[in-house]
């Protein structure tokens, strides 16, 4: 039986993806609260690996009528974000590893503190 029947085939924006992404790492109770808390510490990209396998889980998703699709699971930071529905197994994640890391820097606007980088600004 085909799921993706009536589907439309419509294209990811950079919106839709950082919407996608937002609803895959902020699912939990506080976790906007949490997000908060580690923007204003900072984070190493270990640190920041860690904190979105637990807020990614075990696996999980989500999906309906006219909203985006998502898979994600913690074990390698991996996040699927389609418009209809998808096979996580076949279809290559959104977000992996780490442009999933680089992704929550952006998104979150968390700071690594071993960026000596930062030491200029």
């Amino acid at each position: 039986m085909d799921t993706t029947a009536g589907q439309a085939d419509r294209p990811l924006t950079e919106a839709d993806k950082r919407e996608g992404f937002i609803r895959a790492t902020g699912g939990f109770a506080r976790a906007e609260q949490r997000w908060a808390e580690r923007a204003a510490r900072g984070m190493t990209d270990a640190e920041l690996a860690e904190a979105l396998s637990f807020e990614l889980g075990i696996f999980g998703g989500s999906g309906g009528p006219d909203r985006l699709s998502l898979t994600y699971q913690g074990a390698g930071l991996k996040i699927w974000i389609s418009w209809k529905t998808h096979n996580h197994v076949t279809m290559m994640p959104t977000f992996v590893g780490r442009t999933t890391v680089a992704m929550a820097r952006l998104v979150y606007g968390i700071e690594d503190p071993a960026d000596a980088q930062l030491a200029l600004f």
